[in-house]
């Protein structure tokens, strides 16, 4: 019995200590402001039902010393629904860094605020995973009818495969 225990042992630190020389993705943090500017197109607009599309396009500052998401451009496309005085949709937004590698993220959101994942990426952003919060801080009155302008804050999580 006594020998099981020690061939147990050893075997759970053997593993452990393999364990230690796997290499570890670290997530890396966001945290970031988008301003954009863009269009509305209403589908129906109801006393009980609003139906419309956006398209956005905008520029990142990267609030972390890395920089990493500083400067990217993005288009974004917007399907909404409001019923209820209530808010709530998706949009897919392309980010571009500027050497042109790209990366795209699904957003849902509840009003002002929504939860967005990396879908797909290129170069060195192939492979990316992770995702996190956004929440509206600002909008202005449209400059012209059927537009839209405005910030948000973005934060969460990405990791890149190694």
């Amino acid at each position: 019995m006594i020998a099981i225990k020690k061939l147990w042992m050893v075997a759970v630190a053997t593993i452990l200590g393999l364990a230690m020389f796997i290499p570890v993705i670290q997530a890396e943090p966001i945290d970031m402001i988008n301003c954009s500017s863009g269009t509305t197109n209403v589908l129906v607009a109801t006393e009980e039902l609003t139906i419309l599309t956006t398209e956005i396009r905008g520029i990142s500052r990267d609030n972390l010393g890395s920089k990493v998401f500083d400067n990217m451009t993005y288009h974004c496309a917007g399907l909404f629904k409001v019923t209820a005085g209530k808010r709530a949709g998706t949009t897919n937004c392309k980010f571009m860094d500027p050497s042109g590698d790209y990366f795209v993220v699904e957003a849902l959101y509840l009003g002002a605020e929504g939860d967005w994942k990396f879908i797909y990426g290129t170069g060195k952003w192939k492979g990316v995973t992770g995702g996190g919060k956004t929440k509206s801080v600002t909008s202005g009155k449209p400059i012209t009818p059927g537009t839209s302008q405005g910030c948000g804050h973005v934060t969460g999580t990405y990791e890149l495969k190694k």
